[in-house]
């Protein structure tokens, strides 16, 4: 694996470690940071599969048009589709006034992020 590909890795990974213990704080949970940081753990997970394959993206946090672009090299992540579609608004609208996500919301978040994460984990030969 690339380098920059594995740093993308690894990036995910901090990420998703933060959703989870956002979602599972006994006192304090925060299920803004934890809707959050699944999301931030799939984009990053594209974007180390088109890092690892030299295909160019923008600085973009829209799951689907990262997902557009790395259905060229994995097709069988079209199935991701789906799961994107409930992450992507987690990227920026819970992080301002106005919107909270709730327990549902940050459950949601962290079944998709699982697979999307373990898409990427499988595809690298990553334990899970």
């Amino acid at each position: 694996m690339k380098a920059t590909a594995l740093e993308w890795v690894n990036k995910a990974e901090g990420d998703w470690h933060v959703a989870q213990m956002s979602y599972r704080a006994r006192k304090h949970p925060n299920f803004d940071a934890a809707v959050f940081h699944a999301q931030q753990c799939a984009e990053k997970c594209l974007k180390a599969r088109l890092e690892e394959s030299a295909i160019a993206f923008s600085r973009t946090h829209d799951l689907l048009v990262l997902h557009q672009l790395v259905i060229t090299v994995e097709p069988g992540w079209a199935t991701l589709q789906l799961l994107l579609i409930i992450l992507n608004p987690f990227a920026v609208a819970y992080r301002y006034s106005g919107l909270s996500a709730s327990r549902s919301d940050a459950k949601d978040a962290l079944n998709a992020g699982r697979e999307v994460r373990r898409a990427i984990r499988n595809t690298f030969g990553l334990p899970i």
